[in-house]
């Protein structure tokens, strides 16, 4: 197995390890990176069956979960204290890892999978794959616009060149299928083995107000009533994809989740 990581700020600081969304990569962390680099150290993989780094053994959530782990503790040590962010299906990974893993100081959720509650879709996702075989890349870019806007982001002004590329080249290098794993549930008894793992952890938790993949309020609720969250905020106007589309806001709200 072969993870790829990408590393910023200061070696000596706790690390900080942000788990990017299904269909993702590292680049989901594009507009965050910078701004917790000037505080910590900021480690950034592509999940296994994502990007650059290898596909799991399994074509399983436990198979990764379990190469991601084996993979943070080979790069910080398996005693050093940790604190993980986790985007979408990142977010259910994070919880996973802190489940099984001690010294996890601080879990932050934004935009998290695996709550098991109702989505609230906006339209039918369009197929890219017809448009890849063929090599139309205006299809393509067009696909990819209709599917960014319909599940990961609110406004269409959102929607740049670098969002497209992001998106665009996150999409053809997924190997893992995460879509039926994000669906099942698993988010709350995951959080609640973590909670045991690791009794003095710090959960936040952010969704975007218009986020499809659930109704932020209701997920709030169900989180606090499995225990309390030490931060939690709906970021207003925002869609799925959060920490991209309100950067400034997400960026003031990790600073501060993590400590």
């Amino acid at each position: 197995m072969s993870i790829a990581w990408h590393e910023w700020g200061s070696p000596q600081a706790t690390p900080v390890v942000l788990l990017h969304g299904g269909h993702g990569s590292h680049a989901h962390w594009v507009r965050n990176v910078d701004a917790l680099a000037k505080h910590d150290r900021v480690l950034v993989p592509d999940l296994p069956g994502y990007g650059a780094s290898s596909t799991p053994p399994e074509p399983t959530m436990a198979s990764l979960v379990a190469t991601m782990r084996m993979a943070l503790d080979e790069r910080i040590g398996a005693q050093t204290s940790v604190r993980l962010v986790g985007f979408s299906f990142g977010g259910l990974v994070a919880a996973k890892m802190a489940a099984q893993r001690p010294n996890v100081t601080h879990l932050a959720l934004l935009g998290a999978a695996g709550h098991g509650t109702t989505r609230r879709p906006k339209g039918k996702l369009l197929n890219w794959k017809d448009a890849q075989e063929a090599n139309d890349d205006v299809a393509l870019r067009s696909v990819m616009r209709h599917n960014l806007l319909l599940h990961m982001l609110a406004h269409d002004a959102a929607i740049n060149d670098e969002a497209l590329d992001i998106h665009t080249n996150a999409c053809l290098q997924t190997r893992f299928h995460s879509k039926k794993i994000s669906h099942a549930g698993g988010l709350i008894d995951a959080l609640a083995m973590a909670r045991q793992a690791n009794p003095d952890m710090a959960l936040s938790a952010a969704w975007g107000e218009h986020d499809v993949t659930c109704t932020p309020a209701s997920v709030l609720e169900l989180l606090e009533s499995h225990g309390a969250l030490s931060q939690s905020q709906i970021v207003q106007g925002a869609g799925h994809w959060v920490q991209y589309e309100a950067a400034d806001l997400m960026n003031s709200f990790l600073l501060k989740a993590l400590r």
